[in-house]
């Protein structure tokens, strides 16, 4: 089997708001892929047409048919109204949804019809870029939800009362804000996003699970093992491919 994934920075839409674009192509035979919550919110373009893809509570397999080519940009955490607009994040948690059924037919048309004329995927990344980075023009993020992400993104996270009274709200306005414009509350964000930071350590320099679970966050090995499960449905040994690894 042979898989090609890649992910690209985004040249006009803004950083602070897309994590990045991205395409895979896969040349041989169907598989299953595994997808884990990130947090994210995915406009995907594949055969299916185009799609928006909420976030994810629990891991899940995703048939990949052979010969399959998607393309897709990813919206940060708490960015997602950039396309959504006033439809809340939490209505499609676990759920892939036509565009057109959340921009109208006529506008996911026209982006249909300029990735069917692409040349390869880096010209279909280019209008996914210049499509998102239209949608900036007059949105104004919430300012109280990216303070609230980035708060919980730091490798000690912080305490929800602490947090909520620093954003000058109540824990349960701060679960509503975040619910609305994350899919997740406070205390699965933070977990979600420490779980992403134990797979980014993981990669580079084949670092063992101890020394992941400390730059990630984790109590011990243990919790991160534990967390692992949690998100991904299998150990650290398996998703991290650290067989022997301490």
């Amino acid at each position: 089997m042979t898989v090609s994934y890649t992910e690209r920075r985004p040249v006009h839409a803004p950083g602070r708001q897309v994590a990045c674009l991205w395409t895979r192509h896969n040349a041989r035979e169907s598989y299953d892929q595994l997808v884990v919550p990130d947090g994210c919110v995915d406009l995907v373009w594949s055969d299916a047409g185009l799609e928006v893809v909420g976030p994810d509570r629990a891991p899940r397999s995703v048939p990949v048919r052979g010969g399959a080519e998607l393309a897709g940009v990813r919206f940060r955490p708490g960015a997602a109204g950039l396309l959504l607009g006033a439809v809340p994040v939490r209505e499609l948690c676990d759920r892939q949804v036509p565009l057109a059924e959340l921009v109208g037919a006529p506008a996911a048309e026209r982006l249909g019809e300029r990735l069917a004329g692409a040349r390869g995927s880096r010209e279909a990344v280019a209008e996914l870029d210049a499509f998102a980075a239209a949608l900036v023009s007059g949105w104004e993020p919430d300012r109280v939800v990216e303070r609230a992400v980035a708060a919980l993104g730091r490798v000690r996270g912080a305490r929800v009362p602490d947090l909520a009274a620093e954003l000058g709200l109540s824990e349960r306005q701060l679960r509503r804000r975040l619910v609305d414009a994350v899919g997740y509350g406070p205390k699965t964000l933070h977990a979600v996003l420490r779980f992403q930071r134990a797979l980014a350590c993981a990669r580079p320099g084949g670092r063992g699970l101890a020394e992941v679970a400390l730059r990630a966050g984790y109590a011990d090995q243990a919790h991160l093992t534990r967390e692992v499960r949690r998100w991904a449905g299998v150990p650290p040994t398996v998703l991290l491919g650290r067989r022997g690894a301490d």
